[in-house]
């Protein structure tokens, strides 16, 4: 793994999936933990994804989008059973050692979500894919296939929980740092550096540091992503702003999409 992130000459033309692999160099995953804030993100997000899965009688739950951990982590706290996987070995070894600090074991698998069944070979109550993690794909093919792969993997009536940042608010209003409940911490500075239809460029400068890191992520809209769900297979998708069921578009930081591979008589 490199130790700088390097995007070439031109990095607003760096627009592939498979970049997230270069992006997630070690220094940055160090200071992850310190974007997200695990306190504030639980007083913010309360029990919301425990009670919704809950509801679901969902016992069984992959966590394709690890990341350092924390959704893992407090889902096996609430006593569901947990896999979590990731696409870059250095989130998924910070996951590890954030929850053993916490008394708890991950079951860790590095795993493409192009590929999932490569490397996940059991079927899930819930899969979730959470902290703006789909917006790493850059392709519909790759969304139309990982979306697949997350549906392959689900039982016959399980749900698939998948957020992104709000994109329409900030393509068609401009960018408005609220992040009251994902990303906490206050010792960094998130916003995008540029954006287009096709690429929402983030930069994260954190606090005493020199350096700043970036992440490419493709700008999803809110319909386009619930249309694709439908379209692979998903027989209902209903969506949150912020966990609010009613919102004004413009107004959440994130959309919260919920699946239902479920088949519904019409």
């Amino acid at each position: 793994m490199s130790q700088k992130q390097n995007y070439g000459s031109d990095p607003t033309a760096v627009r592939q999936s498979d970049q997230y692999q270069q992006e997630y160099i070690e220094q940055f995953v160090e200071k992850w933990d310190a974007l997200i804030d695990w306190d504030k993100r639980g007083e913010g997000e309360g029990n919301f994804f425990i009670d919704v899965l809950r509801q679901c009688g969902a016992k069984k739950v992959l966590d394709v989008a690890a990341g350092t951990g924390y959704h893992s982590v407090r889902l096996l706290e609430a006593g569901f059973d947990v896999v979590s996987a990731d696409g870059s070995p250095e989130m998924l070894y910070r996951a590890f050692e954030n929850a053993k600090a916490r008394n708890q074991i991950l079951r860790t698998v590095q795993a493409d979500w192009r590929w999932l069944g490569k490397d996940i070979h059991e079927k899930f109550d819930a899969v979730i894919c959470l902290g703006n993690s789909f917006t790493h794909l850059f392709s519909e093919n790759d969304r139309r296939k990982a979306l697949a792969e997350f549906y392959s993997v689900l039982n016959h009536d399980g749900i698939l929980i998948l957020d992104q940042r709000n994109y329409d608010s900030i393509l068609d209003y401009g960018y408005s740092n609220k992040e009251k409940y994902y990303y906490c911490g206050d010792e960094v500075q998130a916003e995008p550096e540029y954006i287009d239809e096709g690429l929402a460029r983030f930069r994260y400068q954190f606090e005493g540091g020199a350096e700043s890191y970036y992440l490419n992520m493709f700008p999803l809209r809110q319909e386009y992503t619930s249309k694709l769900m439908k379209e692979v297979g998903f027989q209902r998708v209903d969506t949150y702003g912020d966990f609010q069921e009613t919102y004004r578009r413009k107004d959440p930081d994130f959309f919260i999409h919920m699946a239902e591979k479920k088949y519904h008589k019409q």
